[in-house]
């Protein structure tokens, strides 16, 4: 009796787990810089190397502006 118990319950968790979920809308850019941001900020194992990556990122963009700024001047 209860190695049915345990069956059961084992596959009411299984199942309560698998089920669908609705697909949450894609974030956008802004808020995937502060989920980053909020990432990096903490101790968790590989937040330095988000960090990384933001500043990375961000001079990547700092670049093209200024390539792109120069390209459009006479």
């Amino acid at each position: 009796m209860p190695r049915r118990f345990g069956l059961a319950l084992a596959l009411l968790v299984v199942s309560a787990c698998s089920a669908p979920k609705e697909d949450a809308p894609p974030r956008t850019a802004e808020q995937q810089r502060q989920v980053d941001s909020t990432i990096g900020a903490s101790a968790l194992p590989g937040a330095r190397g988000v960090q990384g990556a933001m500043r990375a990122a961000d001079s990547s963009a700092k670049r093209n502006a200024l390539l792109d700024s120069l390209s459009k001047a006479p």
